[in-house]
């Protein structure tokens, strides 16, 4: 009788602890509307100063994507005096220019290093709001990658801005499997018709446990499903990338992308 009751006390045990990881892995529908009053600001980096290193420890962002992979025509480089980072205007700039040899380097910010030290976060709003370059050859870039890319890689771009396809930007959802399958959700936001990439806009997500929410200036332009890969800790990235294509060679020498602030917002 007592290991009966030992038994069946340790079932209720466990049952209980199911549920309430179940409560804090889930975040629920948190609808379309953006209500920031609601959520509790958890980063902020209005980058009155500059915390970048290459490979950290003790600073706020690495210049280097965590696992060391650079990509597009520019190659990511390691700050130094005010290139490719510098404070202008209370603003980061981020600068891609030509070297002496003509290469093409440029800079990009993650806010986590190579051990997973640094800021991520499950679920919530993150937003950057920033002026962008215009012109051919452009590829500036605010996006999010999941902690764990043991099974497969959870990406969420923001924004892609492709320089040579002017008057909208791309937001997309992926999901890399290490097997290479990969799923995707993709949509075009038709905003820069009336408003431009060189303006001061904000561009922000929202990921629950049932959708992922794409907002330009505050107002939803997009939503997808969000995946089961997604419900983990994501971690920040921003850069101004260089299109790898002919268009590289007609991009503005040096090209500027500014940005205001960098913010993380978690439900209440």
């Amino acid at each position: 009788m007592n290991n009966r009751r030992a038994f069946l006390r340790a079932s209720v045990a466990a049952v209980l602890v199911a549920i309430c990881d179940t409560t804090i892995a889930r975040a629920g529908d948190t609808g379309d509307a953006l209500d920031l009053g609601s959520m509790t600001l958890t980063f902020e980096d209005a980058f009155d100063d500059l915390s970048i290193s290459a490979w950290g420890p003790g600073t706020r962002w690495i210049a280097h994507t965590p696992w060391n992979g650079d990509f597009g025509g520019a190659r990511f480089s390691n700050p130094s005096g005010d290139f490719p980072f510098a404070i202008q205007d209370g603003m980061l700039r981020i600068t891609a220019a030509r070297d002496a040899a003509g290469i093409w380097r440029s800079g990009l910010i993650a806010s986590v290093d190579q051990k997973g030290n640094g800021f991520s976060q499950q679920y919530g709003y993150f937003e950057m709001q920033a002026r962008l370059p215009d012109g051919p050859g452009v590829w500036p870039a605010f996006w999010l990658i999941g902690k764990d890319r043991s099974k497969s890689t959870a990406e969420i771009d923001v924004i892609e801005y492709y320089g040579d396809k002017p008057g909208a930007y791309s937001s997309t959802v992926h999901v890399w499997h290490r097997d290479g399958r990969h799923d995707s959700a993709y949509s075009r936001i038709n905003v820069f018709a009336t408003a431009s990439p060189s303006e001061m806009h904000r561009y922000g997500v929202k990921i629950d446990s049932d959708f992922i929410r794409m907002y330009f200036d505050g107002n939803l332009v997009w939503k997808t499903k969000a995946l089961p890969e997604h419900h983990q800790p994501m971690y920040i990235l921003i850069d101004l990338g260089i299109v790898d294509g002919v268009t590289k060679m007609a991009a503005a020498d040096p090209s500027f992308m500014f940005v205001d602030y960098v913010r993380a917002y978690q439900f209440r």
